[in-house]
């Protein structure tokens, strides 16, 4: 048994016979119709089909052949694997329907990425193109021993080429397609002698945007982006290796974060959206935070004179997108705000492997540092002034005249004035900058447009490096072993979500002029005059301590044992912040950083206000023991049967910092632990003409995190699951010219536990009777629920309420809070009916009913046991035929074609027609004339050929932001020429 110490997993699979660049002579079998690639999923050189792990893997040839350019190719001809891109500058690569579905710093990626066997934190790699790669490697089901920092749902290993001593090589390759695509990659491998040897290699790529901007006619969502890596092998002996890597990538364009979104319009403007399905409406601006607040009504409410006309428009008026139209085409869009995307990624590698004769020992570390910043209109559209005219005319009225009957109070004004309307009521309108000294507009530092703008921002910037030594056994007898620890850091620094509207600017600004004003105070804002999510640091520091036994009872019977101590420790220091206290005009610096609160008022020694929010500094700690035993048996060299039960292990976490207190959400989240049974078989029949691979599995999960937005902030869960499922791999080669490539597999999901969870999209839980309440303070939803009396009590009860409130505040319904008004027929909701309202007044006021009224502070909790969980498809299916036509003059012409199907699945545990993801399909295909030897090609390509817009994955938003959904769509179709020369 040959053993070799690799820093990481290798896992290997199939090699697909390429159109571009012949086999490696290295990898060749001995049988004439394919050939395998050698691969350590176990730490050993091992065929594929002696490997008793279902596993998947793509030389680099086949990835040329397969047109496998980036994670959204990877994805497509693996059995139960799906990829998607994610609300937050993410994404989810999900393996047998586990994925990233937590969101936040301190979650753990259910898939573990490897570079050259050593995890990535937070890497680009899924955003990036791939170039000199000599393998990828995709595992599936859960990692107990060996791997990274252990893993839930699987491995995906980017296996670097290594460069080769004695030997020059060098190549180039260029591609032109549609929408004036170009992208130029490139190699040369030099050596130094006969044991040392340097490699460079590289790619750029642009693009122009695969969406049209109907504002202003131009096309957004391009690409301009570049990667180097740099390589140096040195073997100063047969028994020792020493590799050193070295990886930059960069991004800077304008990418869309999200494609689309999609809305069944709610007219009440309760919700926003509605729960029935998505459609090309907009939501109902007048159910997100910033209109709510700034409404007419709420100002009222808030004692200030309605006679004085500020507000940003009225809870029961036209909403600023009254008038937007969402375009029906997922490829178009009409927004007012164009996006900016940066990321950039370092890598750096070092790898020493040594045989001390019948022991190995390799030592691997690597540095990573990754950035990203990206902006973009968070409503994708163009919303109307028209609502907020009238309060910008009263805005300019109080700037120059002050409150009647008060003089001097214009000068509380006159600064909200020059900020926000510095030209005046008809002017531009200045939203503040997304900045981190929490200034915005009111600082100088705004974006003016003549339409109110709405943006949001996700930047962070993370640090990590990580050790590891394994040592491996290479006895002669039926006993080996394997034995290795590893130790990481991980910092993440200036962790920042934030969202701006013009509302927002515009209620943080009167808001806190009325405040200041009422207490004598100097002009001041509620500061921060937008929603940040701050992480100031997030810090991961983890171990792994791992160990495998291997023993062959005879020479088809194997047992393996591992067993891996797992440790984690995540400190977080962190908090949120939106209009939470007062901040004078004349502040300079970052209101961060001082103390605010009680310095206004000499005489009382306090404003009565919360200054800066008090950061979050939390550590929470876990640990785990995983392992796997597995048994197979060799009925004939060609096939092999092996059965397994493996643990793995993502640890929990630390939910972000909240504005506000809400009843059940915890400030850390557990750990998921699955327990997974396999069952195989790999089969090689006619020597070689007929390659087949057989798995079944059955996976026990407990604690499966699954995040939900609460506050404008991104919160998670835990919740039990069973997941099974089928998977088939086939190759057929009928003769040497021929290669077909056939994949299927079956999934399904199912939620085990009745964990009560409050569905956003219908906070009445489908109960009939109820009316779904926007609440006036938070723009929450709340319900209430008539327990006798039907629909009529339940709107009447609400009615009575409001109708208590205006009093309060001397107002009547024709400037306060009205009653219910009904939902439409096809709204998707159990409730009849929606209002505006205080969900604390609605609660004290029911609990004196007697039982005839139920209030539901964040709505009816429902069960989601036997829902399906997300992005798990229930079938897919994937084939691939190409021919090689040889010609006398020693060239050739390959032509190939791919043809992928992923069935239905769910954008979200609610599951539901709304939250469906239906099936699609997508084909490939390319034809490539090759030269004598292989030393030039030229090829034609399309991808995507029937220009599918499918989608991928779904997001669905806070209720504050009216419940609209993001979507994330196929690339479209591509087509181009290429062509490439080797040295």
């Amino acid at each position: 048994m040959k053993f070799k110490a690799l820093i990481g997993s290798s896992v290997l699979a199939m090699a697909v016979a390429t159109p571009a660049h012949a086999q490696n002579a290295d990898n060749e079998s001995s049988n004439a119709y394919g050939s395998e690639i050698v691969v350590t999923a176990q730490r050993q050189a091992e065929r594929l089909q002696d490997v008793p792990i279902a596993v998947s893997a793509f030389s680099a040839e086949a990835l040329e052949a397969q047109q496998i350019e980036n994670a959204s190719d990877l994805q497509l001809t693996l059995p139960n694997v799906t990829f998607s891109k994610g609300n937050f500058t993410g994404s989810s690569f999900t393996i047998r329907g586990i994925g990233d579905l937590c969101v936040g710093f301190s979650c753990d990626s259910a898939t573990a990425i490897h570079v050259n066997g050593s995890p990535l934190f937070g890497t680009r790699l899924f955003e990036t193109e791939y170039f000199d790669l000599e393998r990828i490697e995709v595992l599936r089901g859960p990692q107990g021993t060996l791997f990274g920092r252990n893993a839930t749902s699987g491995v995906v290993n980017f296996v670097t080429a290594k460069p080769k001593p004695g030997e020059f090589q060098a190549s180039v390759d260029g591609e032109y397609g549609n929408f004036d695509a170009w992208k130029v990659k490139g190699m040369v491998n030099v050596p130094l002698g006969d044991t040392l040897a340097v490699r460079a290699a590289g790619f750029y790529l642009k693009r122009g945007g695969y969406t049209k901007n109907l504002f202003d006619n131009s096309h957004i969502d391009g690409r301009e982006m570049y990667a180097i890596r740099g390589s140096l092998r040195w073997e100063p002996g047969p028994d020792t290796t020493l590799d050193l890597m070295g990886y930059y990538f960069r991004e800077k364009d304008d990418r869309l974060r999200i494609q689309k979104q999609l809305c069944q319009r709610d007219p009440t403007g309760v919700l926003g959206c509605l729960n029935n399905r998505r459609e090309y409406g907009k939501v109902n601006g007048n159910a997100t935070f910033p209109s709510v607040l700034g409404s007419r009504e709420v100002f009222g409410l808030n004692g200030i004179s309605p006679a004085l006309g500020l507000g940003t428009g009225s809870l029961y008026g036209a909403d600023i997108n009254a008038t937007s139209v969402e375009p029906a085409d997922v490829r178009t869009v009409n927004t007012d705000f164009t996006p900016e995307y940066f990321t950039d990624e370092i890598q750096a590698q070092a790898h020493l492997d040594h045989s001390f004769g019948t022991i190995n020992l390799g030592l691997t570390g690597i540095y990573q540092r990754t950035r990203v910043d990206s902006r973009q209109d968070y409503n994708l559209d163009v919303a109307s002034r028209a609502p907020l005219q009238q309060g910008l005319n009263s805005l300019a009225f109080l700037a120059a005249n002050g409150i009647p009957g008060l003089p001097g109070t214009n000068a509380y004004f006159a600064p909200i004035a020059a900020a926000l309307i510095p030209n005046g009521p008809a002017g531009n309108v200045c939203t503040s900058n997304t900045n981190p000294n929490g200034l915005g507009v009111f600082g100088g530092d705004g974006v003016c447009a003549a339409t109110p703008l709405a943006f949001d921002r996700s930047v962070a910037k993370n640090e990590s490096w990580a050790g590891e030594a394994i040592i491996t056994s290479d006895f002669d007898g039926p006993f080996n072993f394997l034995l290795g620890g590893i130790y990481s850091q991980s910092k993440t620094t200036n962790g920042d979500y934030y969202i701006n509207a013009f509302s927002i600017d515009y209620f943080a600004s009167l808001f806190g002029t009325f405040t200041a004003l009422s207490r004598g105070l100097p002009p001041s804002y509620l500061g921060s005059p937008y929603f940040r999510n701050h992480d100031e640091m997030f810090k991961l520091t983890s171990y792994g301590i791992f160990g495998e036994a291997y023993f062959e009872a005879s020479d088809r019977l194997k047992f393996t044992v591992g067993l891996r101590y797992n440790n984690d420790k995540k400190h977080d220091i962190s908090n949120s912040t939106l209009a939470n206290f007062l901040v004078p005009y004349t502040t300079t610096g970052d209101i961060f950083q001082s103390p605010y609160s009680g310095t206004f008022d000499a005489d009382t020694g306090a404003t009565g206000l919360p200054g800066p929010q008090r950061f979050r500094d939390r550590t929470f700690k876990f640990d785990e023991f995983t392992g796997r035993a597995v048994v197979d048996f060799k009925i004939t060299d060609d096939n092999l049967l092996y059965a397994s039960y493996s643990r793995g292990y993502k640890s929990g976490g630390i939910n972000p910092a909240l504005q506000v207190i809400i009843p059940g959400v915890t400030e850390s989240f557990d750990s998921e632990i699955v327990d997974a049974f396999e069952v195989g078989s790999k089969n090689t029949f006619g020597g070689g003409q007929l390659q087949l691979n057989l798995t079944g599995f059955y996976y026990k999960y407990k604690g499966l995190q699954l995040s939900r937005i609460v506050a404008r902030t991104s919160l998670n869960d835990n919740v039990d699951a069973d997941i099974w499922g089928f998977e088939a791999e086939g190759i057929i080669r009928p003769d040497p010219d021929w290669l077909i490539n056939l994949g299927f597999s079956y999934l399904n999901t199912k939620v085990t536990d009745d964990t009560l969870f409050i569905n956003q999209r219908d906070p009445s839980g489908g109960l009939p009777n109820s009316v779904i309440i926007k609440d006036i303070g938070q723009a929450f939803n709340c319900a209430i629920v008539a327990n006798v009396g039907g629909q009529a009590a339940a709107d009447a009860f609400v009615t009575a309420v409001n109708n208590g409130i205006n009093a309060s505040r001397g107002l009547t319904a024709a400037n306060g809070l009205r009653g219910p008004t009904a939902f439409p027929s096809d709204s998707g909701l159990g409730a009849g009916s929606g209002a505006f309202s205080s969900c604390d007044a609605l609660v004290a006021a029911a609990a004196g009913t007697g039982g005839a009224i139920t209030a539901y502070g964040g709505g009816v909790p429902i069960s989601i046991k036997g829902n399906k969980l997300p992005q798990a498809p229930n079938v897919k299916f994937s084939a691939g035929v190409q021919h090689t036509i040889n010609f006398d003059s020693g060239m050739s012409l390959v032509p190939r074609m791919d043809l992928t199907y992923t069935g239905d699945s769910y954008g979200n545990i609610f599951n539901g027609r709304v939250n469906k993801v239906k099936g699609y399909a997508q084909a490939n295909a390319q034809i490539q004339l090759n030269g004598r030897d292989d030393r030039w090609y030229v090829r034609g390509f399309v991808q995507n050929i029937f220009d599918s817009n499918a989608t991928t994955g779904l997001y669905l938003t806070d209720q504050s932001s009216g419940l609209f959904t993001n979507i994330f769509t196929l690339e479209p179709r591509r087509y181009g020429i290429g062509a490439g020369v080797k040295f």
